[in-house]
């Protein structure tokens, strides 16, 4: 019996060290990310982000562009259409932004405003998001379904048969030419646009190192901030190593006028979902703007 009790004495005084010992790795790793949302929130959250973003991915994608035929680049791992961030980020961009929008959208508008009925008008944002999104990558299988024909070599010579379609082109080894909007172009566009316009709220969120929900938002501001940077440089590469010249301006101003037509116009009318919550000072400078 003594030695039974002496052992499961000192299994829980273990026990007892080892949770010790995972409290203090938790408070370090809690630490590194407030310090990464720190970060995060004074680079995307800032006014002049969200001004001057749709412009530098404009500019960029022009430099991109002029880079790609006039001094094109080396090949390089992320010239590759299999890499990483292109196989499981890019080619789910949306699912990836509107898995975390959906928390963070829910849980920073109910902590600002406790009213679930706004919560839910909010998260209407994201079915607003959806649909852009399947009407535009529709819209752009469709226009180069229509522009398309079907050629035995990638050099576009010997035409087929133009009645095909992509898939059957493919399927009979062929190879598919016609005018191939770029949805990397629209896509990381209107993600990234997106992200940093709901963003904003943290303007206004104050929450404290011991609410239930700091750690939760704090690990969703790293991860959105995170996913906003990857959407930026694989936007950059589409720029410099993919599509043509019109095929990226297309691509681009479809990601633009879902953002502005959103953001810039709808979401201001009251019959809409609205914009994140403001505090009264930001909604005068957002009127006077409008004005």
């Amino acid at each position: 019996m003594g030695g039974d009790s002496a052992g499961l004495g000192e299994g829980q005084d273990g026990g007892r060290k080892g949770t010790g010992r995972r409290t203090v790795a938790d408070e370090v790793g809690m630490e590194h990310l407030e310090r990464c949302a720190w970060f995060l929130r004074g680079t995307l959250v800032r006014v002049s982000v969200r001004r001057y973003l749709p412009w530098a991915l404009v500019a960029s994608m022009l430099a991109g562009s002029l880079v790609k035929e006039l001094s094109p680049l080396p090949e390089s791992y992320l010239s590759n259409k299999r890499n990483v961030l292109n196989v499981y980020f890019v080619k789910m961009a949306w699912a990836w932004t509107f898995s975390l929008l959906l928390p963070f959208i829910a849980l920073t508008n109910y902590h600002l405003t406790g009213k679930v009925g706004l919560v839910l008008r909010r998260l209407s944002t994201l079915l607003v998001g959806t649909t852009i999104w399947y009407i535009c990558t529709a819209l752009f299988s469709n226009i180069e379904h229509y522009t398309g024909s079907c050629y035995q070599s990638p050099a576009l010579e010997g035409i087929r048969k133009e009645h095909l379609n992509k898939q059957q082109c493919h399927r009979e080894g062929g190879f598919w030419h016609g005018f191939d909007i770029s949805g990397h172009s629209f896509l990381l566009t209107f993600c990234a646009l997106m992200i940093v316009e709901e963003m904003a709220v943290l303007h206004e969120v104050k929450m404290d190192r011991n609410h239930c929900l700091h750690t939760t938002v704090t690990t969703l501001v790293v991860a959105l901030g995170f996913l906003t940077f990857i959407w930026v440089l694989m936007f950059l590469c589409t720029a410099v190593y993919f599509h043509d010249l019109s095929q990226k301006v297309f691509g681009t101003l479809f990601g633009l006028l879902g953002w502005y037509g959103t953001y810039g116009f709808w979401y201001l009318k009251s019959f809409s979902p609205g914009l994140p919550p403001q505090s009264f000072s930001l909604n005068l400078k957002q009127d006077s703007y409008k004005k």
